[in-house]
């Protein structure tokens, strides 16, 4: 699947927003990445993150027994990507402002891959590594729908595959040129 036909399939789904937008990370940006909008399409979503599970190596994709996602952009990403490789399916949710796996177990040294639905800085994708290793797994890879960073999202030595990885503009909010246009940035949600 080429980057075009990804753009053209978020454009086309409503999961490429146009505006001025505060990201999760905190930063400003005139585009944001809904994928929910995406995810809205069965089909479709099937058909991207099957695309993005082909990514994944094939001894890392044949290891791995689970597949884990942040609630709750990622459930959805990652429920489809272990369909794709057929892996058991699992994920981590806030509890007190805090990712946590509170339904789930992992066992020691149990292979996992990591899927969201969107990356900028990686703090989400972060948090769900640390919980998997400090439950004893191992993390063999990340896989997002969007990569926001440009590639520059890194995760230590565990490779991170994304079906689009590009680098909007985006501005700390005191250098932001929307807000100092007295635009007010808004959170869609993610």
């Amino acid at each position: 699947m080429t980057q075009d036909e990804v753009l053209l399939a978020l454009r086309e789904t409503g999961a490429l927003l146009s505006g001025h937008f505060e990201l999760r990370s905190g930063l400003h940006s005139p585009e944001f990445f809904q994928c929910a909008n995406l995810l809205r399409y069965p089909r479709r979503a099937e058909k991207l993150c099957a695309a993005l599970a082909a990514m994944i190596p094939a001894a890392a994709a044949e290891r791995a027994t689970t597949v884990v996602s942040p609630a709750l952009g990622g459930i959805l990403v990652g429920h489809e990507v272990a369909r794709a490789l057929d892996k058991k399916c699992i994920f981590a949710e806030k509890k007190d402002g805090a990712l946590v796996m509170r339904r789930f177990s992992i066992e020691k040294d149990e292979p996992c891959i990591v899927a969201e639905d969107v990356v900028t800085r990686g703090g989400r994708v972060q948090e769900t590594i640390d919980i998997v290793q400090s439950l004893g797994g191992r993390v063999l890879a990340v896989v997002t729908l969007v990569d926001r960073s440009g590639g520059k999202a890194s995760f230590g030595d565990i490779p991170h595959f994304s079906l689009l990885r590009m680098e909007p503009v985006t501005w700390e909010p005191d250098k932001c040129p929307l807000c100092r246009e007295g635009g007010k940035a808004v959170h869609p949600g993610s």
